[in-house]
């Protein structure tokens, strides 16, 4: 069967998602990249805000009415459960984001006969919060970067955030198990791969394991042909001195690290259940660029969060600026059904939180400038990835802090090149091969 997988969502979908095309090409179907060739279309699903989900449901609905085989993945099966086929009454098939690696059975069960459909929606699929997902380790292996899943689910409980509901309780996987699929990878060609979990540096605290993270990379910085480690997503009480001391210790793990705030206030931090001050993430922001000045921070803002003051506002405001950060991706609040968050109104107001998010986003175009400035009259370290998305005639890739990097020259893709940096922009810079 002709098969096409459409992803929305976190880089942890587009992992699973790549994950299900490598199950289903074992399984003798065809991937292809074009929606009018497909037989079968799986639309990968995220809920994490009410837009993402309608996206995705959106897409499914159209699919529907054109006759061909269609399956529903991801967090808003969870989320939705047997009310999915209400929404989308010719929906073949719903799979829950632990249950993914079973839909090459599923599809097989429908590939005779298409079932009836019951009120009781017959055909979806998921497992409970603490099952351990299958195929995790299939990978659908196309150049030299991969992600792989170390961490699914988180136990965080954030007052706004849907994701423990959707993705179930942690659970780390064993050591022995990750090192050998990066092994295989390696064999395979990969030179970089990013390390995914919901809340990465929680790898293995679940079973007790309080340094279980930076032992893992340790493990896989001895893994000959494995250039750059990458991993996401953090949380500042993960940021330790054995994370630093690996930093330090071990070059091809990539000076960056995405780590998100929140908010700048301490009366929302609490509200927001994220179990740290302002103090306490300004101080592991200190640890990492005490070890390197130039170490690349990214993160992620709420802004409107309920009950958020203008003195609330002006505090994140302030943090993002003390940090320093390279980069960040503001979002604007919006409830999720089910969260703590989500039995408080709802009061500021559209218009209140646009001019917030527009402000802290004018905000970081200038700190980008300035940081990336530093940087010209440097020379880099750059992974060539290929041509520049916006200019054919120039290359890019990403320095070990992700920075993009364009410069005039071919070079293959996978290779490390050094740039010296002529011009700096607010999230990109131009050079030329030193």
């Amino acid at each position: 069967m002709k098969f096409l997988v459409h992803t929305y969502g976190c880089q942890m979908n587009v992992r699973d998602s790549e994950a299900v095309e490598a199950l289903m090409i074992a399984a003798g179907h065809e991937k292809v990249s074009d929606e009018n060739d497909a037989e079968l279309v799986i639309v990968n699903s995220c809920t994490v805000r009410q837009k993402a989900e309608n996206k995705a449901v959106g897409k499914m609905g159209y699919l529907c009415s054109t006759g061909k085989m269609t399956g529903l993945m991801g967090c808003a099966v969870k989320r939705l459960k047997r009310d999915v086929f209400k929404v989308l009454p010719k929906l073949d098939f719903a799979v829950g984001p632990r249950a993914f690696g079973l839909i090459p059975q599923i599809v097989a069960s429908l590939a005779d006969k298409k079932p009836e459909r019951d009120s009781k929606g017959a055909q979806i699929l998921e497992l409970g919060d603490d099952a351990v997902p299958t195929g995790l380790d299939a990978h659908e292996i196309s150049g030299f970067k991969a992600f792989v899943t170390v961490l699914v689910g988180c136990d965080n409980r954030c007052s706004y955030c849907i994701v423990p509901d959707v993705r179930g309780h942690e659970y780390s996987r064993p050591e022995a198990e990750i090192v050998a699929e990066v092994e295989s990878l390696v064999k395979n060609g990969v030179k970089e791969v990013c390390l995914l979990g919901q809340s990465v540096l929680r790898y293995g605290v679940r079973d007790g394991k309080t340094d279980a993270f930076p032992a893992l990379l340790e493990r896989l910085c001895q893994i000959k042909g494995l250039e750059r480690i990458r991993f996401t997503s953090a949380h500042p009480k993960g940021c330790t001195d054995e994370l630093v001391r690996v930093y330090r210790t071990y070059p091809q793990i990539c000076r960056h690290l995405h780590l998100p705030v929140q908010s700048g206030s301490d009366r929302i931090l609490k509200e927001m259940g994220r179990r740290y001050t302002r103090a306490e993430y300004l101080a592991a922001v200190k640890k990492l660029r005490d070890f390197d000045p130039e170490f690349a921070l990214t993160t992620d803002i709420i802004v409107g969060y309920p009950g958020e003051t203008e003195e609330d506002f002006e505090a994140t405001r302030s943090l993002m600026e003390e940090a320093g950060f390279d980069n960040s991706f503001v979002f604007k609040y919006s409830p999720r059904p089910g969260t703590r968050s989500a039995k408080l109104p709802d009061d500021v107001s559209v218009e209140e939180k646009e001019r917030r998010d527009q402000v802290l986003l004018a905000d970081q175009e200038r700190r980008g400038l300035e940081r990336n400035s530093r940087l010209v009259g440097t020379v880099r370290e750059v992974m060539v990835e290929g041509p520049s998305k916006r200019n054919a005639a120039r290359w890019s890739g990403r320095d070990g802090g992700n920075r993009i990097v364009v410069w005039e020259g071919a070079r293959p893709a996978g290779s490390v090149v050094k740039v010296r940096i002529t011009e700096a922009h607010s999230q990109i810079l131009i050079g030329e091969l030193a």
